[in-house]
């Protein structure tokens, strides 16, 4: 708890009626997450006005309500007005504020970039922890804790919002904590609520097509992006990507990562084609067993690799750990059966289907499926060159719904098939996607691969106003152990084998 005044004090506001020395519960911008004692801030979001959602949060008992309007409306007595030039940034300001600002206590490593946050730094993560250090993981996938999923109510978004991140960030540091690694999402750099959280290194990875309808445009998605250059004590670059060196600006970074050598503050990992990687930097070369597959994740590996070096670690002592780094859930997740290989991942865009085509083109010893789909109402641009990239990398192609929204699924996939004209891919329209993850499981025969892209982890599927429970690899296992149950009639076994080697019967995991 702090009092009013002390919120108040180090920014430039003014502020009349209601009592400044009152304690202060909370401060959200929601005005459903308020409760007795709480500052609401009534900011401008990208689609609604928090100003329309005073009435409420006064009705839950907020003491304070802060504005950057010109005119705010009139507050019931006892109610503090507060007016600050900018909602957003102090929204930012006081949450960090109101958990004692935690990120001070800790080395926070962010990550941005199209594709690859959530691998990297769910591999910050694990190096940590095989170190001996306490760490945790905030991203898509919730926030995770030395590898376990931390017991927190938080909303399902990449990018926390101000409350909940500090929120999070406090109760890490309380746990013992030392070091973050978080996903900061174009959305939630231009959303401000990474302002005011003190970030020791900011690595970028990679640009690629993604959110640009919802940046309004290319370049303001790229200035999103480059927030994180300003936010960061340090950063840490892909040197082998133009828009990432444009966006980081002027700045220059502690560390650099890529394929190719570069100066002496640049690491690399090359692939030497027989199950190993050379990780370099400066004079030192480690060979190690290559822990993942695929070109991406090899990236993914050198961006934290390159970070964890920025922040002091050796790579001597990271190396030892390398055999501790796995993908997370929906990443390349590999379920096995009849003699055919199914990979469900997170690829929702052009690039990110590209490097995981490509990845599964060089273990593939049959036919390349794969089955995909693109989001409703964004991003229209990117459905025909994912489709172009479907086309040109597989042998068949099964085109569905991911997460339709509003947009009618026939109409998305329409887009995505003009990407798919001119290739030789064997192609089919399926709008549901549990018939068309069917129809390429038994399409396939033993020594195929079927990739299954778009939703990688996720547990729903949204279409108009509503969703339902869908996972994909769920989806995948169960038409495996059809298949697998068909097949062993003559006496086979039956069950499907999954990539870590657990086996599934049908009915749920071991």
């Amino acid at each position: 708890m702090i009092e009013l005044c002390e919120l108040l004090k180090n920014w430039p506001c003014t502020a009349k009626g209601g009592d400044f020395r009152a304690l202060v519960s909370g401060v959200t911008d929601h005005s459903a997450e308020v409760i007795p004692g709480s500052v609401f801030v009534a900011r401008k979001g990208r689609s609604a006005s928090g100003l329309d959602h005073i009435q409420e949060a006064l009705r839950r008992g907020a003491i304070a309500v802060v504005t950057d309007i010109s005119r705010p409306p009139a507050l019931p007595q006892g109610v503090s007005a507060i007016s600050v030039p900018d909602a957003a940034d102090f929204l930012a300001y006081a949450c960090s504020a109101f958990y004692g600002h935690p990120s001070r206590e800790l080395t926070v490593f962010a990550v941005t970039g199209t594709n690859g946050k959530t691998t990297t730094t769910r591999f910050i993560g694990q190096l940590l922890k095989a170190g001996g250090i306490r760490a945790a993981v905030i991203g898509t996938l919730g926030v995770w804790i030395d590898g376990r999923k931390a017991p927190l109510q938080i909303p399902p978004m990449t990018t926390l919002p101000p409350a909940h991140l500090h929120r999070v960030l406090r109760y890490c540091a309380d746990e013992g904590v030392t070091h973050i690694a978080m996903e900061a999402s174009s959305l939630g750099l231009s959303g401000r609520r990474l302002d005011h959280c003190s970030i020791d290194y900011g690595i970028f990875l990679n640009i690629g097509t993604d959110h640009h309808a919802e940046h309004g445009g290319e370049e303001a998605y790229l200035h999103a992006k480059g927030r994180l250059s300003g936010l960061a004590g340090q950063i840490v670059l892909n040197a082998e990507d133009p828009a990432v060196l444009r966006i980081a600006g002027d700045k220059l970074p502690v560390m650099t990562f890529g394929e190719r050598p570069g100066g002496g503050s640049h690491l690399r990992i090359d692939d030497d084609g027989n199950g190993n990687w050379m990780v370099v930097y400066g004079e030192d070369q480690v060979c190690i067993h290559a822990p993942v597959e695929g070109r991406h994740n090899r990236l993914n590996a050198a961006a934290a690799f390159a970070s964890l070096v920025a922040a002091g670690f050796g790579l001597a002592e990271l190396c030892r750990y390398a055999s501790c780094l796995s993908l997370p859930e929906g990443r390349m997740q590999e379920a096995e059966g009849a003699g055919i290989r199914v990979f469900v991942d997170y690829a929702h865009t052009p690039d990110a289907l590209e490097a995981v085509l490509g990845a599964l083109s060089t273990v593939c010893k049959g036919r390349l499926i794969s089955v995909f789909g693109c989001g409703g109402d964004r991003d229209r641009e990117k459905r025909p060159q994912m489709g172009r990239v479907a086309g040109e990398y597989s042998d068949s192609v099964w085109v569905t719904s991911d997460n339709p929204r509003s947009e009618e699924p026939a109409r998305i996939i329409t887009d995505v098939m003009e990407g798919l004209e001119n290739t030789a891919a064997i192609v089919r329209a399926e709008t549901d996607r549990e018939r068309a993850i069917r129809g390429a499981i038994y399409e396939a025969e033993p020594g195929d691969v079927v990739l299954i892209a778009g939703k990688g982890h996720e547990e729903i599927q949204i279409s108009r106003s509503a969703s339902r429970p869908f996972s994909d690899f769920r989806t995948a296992l169960r038409f495996l152990g059809e298949r697998e149950a068909e097949d062993g009639a003559a006496g086979g076994d039956d069950r499907v084998q999954t990539a870590d080697r657990f086996w599934y019967d049908g009915s749920g995991m071991e």
